[in-house]
């Protein structure tokens, strides 16, 4: 079974609880475009949902413009950054 890390930033750290975890990806190869809603089905009602919509992603600490374009075989590292504020 592939398994990559998730790392948790911000909103999406507060959603889950967490900083980072272990998952193991339902099919390889993966599309990075699905795995908002799988993340979202390992922790329902906790707003995730939510704060992926709007997040970006980074896989092995390069950003991916369009996930859509990008497929996960397991060992990655895949970073949740979601929008920020400040001033």
């Amino acid at each position: 079974m592939a398994r990559v890390t998730v790392l948790y930033f911000a909103g999406a750290s507060t959603a889950t609880g967490q900083y980072e975890e272990t998952i193991t990806l339902p099919t390889t190869p993966f599309p990075l475009s699905s795995l908002a809603s799988h993340l979202s089905s390992l922790h329902p009602g906790t707003g995730l949902d939510k704060v992926l919509a709007t997040s970006q992603w980074s896989v092995d600490a390069v950003m991916v413009c369009e996930p859509e374009t990008c497929h996960l075989k397991g060992g990655e590292e895949v970073a949740v950054i979601p929008p920020v504020s400040g001033g």
